[in-house]
């Protein structure tokens, strides 16, 4: 809420009116007059006093216990960190040597915890050097691969034009299969733009490992000279690597293009192409329903007569029957092998045809 007070005018501050006077002026406005009369006791500068110490004094009891783990939170940070040097003696004169190694040490420890994520401290707000260039070698890569542009309209015209090429002046009568020297032109083409997405990937890991080293040299702050040097010779360290590594990239590839092993099980080749296109037009015949309907079997049984409706399904391999159309409970299925196809003459008063089904091997 609100709290009245009267301030001192600049004629009482002119005519040299204390404080004390001021506030027994304050208190006789506030008793006499009509408006205030009945809030007096809320009103005035000591009520305001009272109210704002009892505001500080709340507000201290609130925060003081979370401001007291704090400093010994820091305390305790400081004197272990006081124990790290508490063997650095001023006099020594190796002081400054043991120094820089220790810290050199230490950086790369928080450099091979950042990469290897063996960290003891793992951090939840952003992913470590090693989780990004994981990223890059499973998420990236491949992403850069399917981004490649694929024409397969182009592609089909550059393999007629090689087969073309490959014959000269020769007429092609009949392409089978791609001639060896085609094949190689056109895969070793496809092979050699694996460069682009190889050396990006490259680039994107040497990126990170640099992002990397500035985080780890940032304990090194309290050095800038230091801080420096550490970062300015690690990152030519890795500079160096970066182009060794894309020359064993290149190398790589290079060493793919110089051969394709046509011999290896997972290339398909003529022979197991034409094998597995038979095997798939066999498989795709056998499935093939011819036809499908209601048929009625006669004879059922040896010893009484009769006949009952069933629904035949015929494909290229046999020829089933089922309870309904529905084909959910087979009654049976019959091979076509060595199946023959005999007419019945049909009875006087019947108007259906009737056939029966024989095995030639009398089986």
């Amino acid at each position: 809420g609100y709290i009245g007070v009267v301030n001192r005018s600049q004629k009482d501050i002119d005519g040299k009116k204390d404080i004390k006077a001021a506030l027994l002026a304050e208190r006789k406005f506030f008793l006499s007059h009509p408006a205030y009369r009945h809030m007096a006791d809320r009103m005035g500068t000591p009520y305001l006093q009272k109210v704002l110490n009892q505001q500080l004094t709340n507000h201290i009891r609130d925060t003081l216990p979370a401001f007291r783990s704090k400093l010994q939170s820091q305390l305790l940070s400081i004197e272990h960190e006081v124990e790290m040097y508490k063997n650095f003696r001023p006099e020594d004169p190796t002081r400054k040597t043991k120094a820089l190694l220790q810290m050199v040490q230490q950086f790369s420890v928080d450099f091979e915890k950042r990469i290897e994520g063996s960290g003891d401290q793992v951090d939840t707000l952003e992913l470590s050097g090693g989780a990004k260039i994981n990223r890059i070698f499973h998420e990236r890569f491949p992403f850069e691969l399917v981004k490649m542009e694929f024409n397969e309209k182009e592609l089909r015209r550059e393999i007629s034009y090689a087969i073309k090429n490959i014959h000269g002046i020769r007429q092609v009568l009949l392409c089978l299969f791609t001639p060896d020297m085609a094949f190689e032109a056109i895969v070793k083409k496809q092979i050699v733009k694996l460069k682009g997405p190889c050396l990006k990937s490259v680039d994107l890991v040497m990126q990170e490992l640099i992002n990397t080293v500035k985080k780890c040299t940032k304990k090194l702050a309290t050095y800038p000279r230091l801080c420096e040097e550490t970062e300015r010779i690690v990152a030519s360290y890795i500079r160096e690597r970066e182009e060794k590594t894309k020359d064993q990239v290149l190398l790589l590839i290079d060493i793919q293009v110089s051969y394709i092993n046509t011999n290896h099980e997972d290339f398909i080749g003529f022979a197991n192409a034409q094998q597995r296109s038979s095997q798939v037009n066999k498989s795709a015949v056998g499935n093939q329903v011819i036809r499908k309907g209601w048929l009625t079997i006669n004879n059922i049984g040896i010893m009484k007569g009769g006949s009952k409706e069933y629904w035949f399904v015929l494909t290229a391999e046999s020829l089933s029957w089922y309870k309904d159309d529905e084909e959910k409970e087979k009654k049976y299925m019959l091979p076509l092998d060595n199946l023959k196809v005999r007419d019945v003459e049909k009875s006087f008063m019947s108007s259906k045809h009737i056939f029966a089904l024989f095995n030639t091997e009398q089986r």
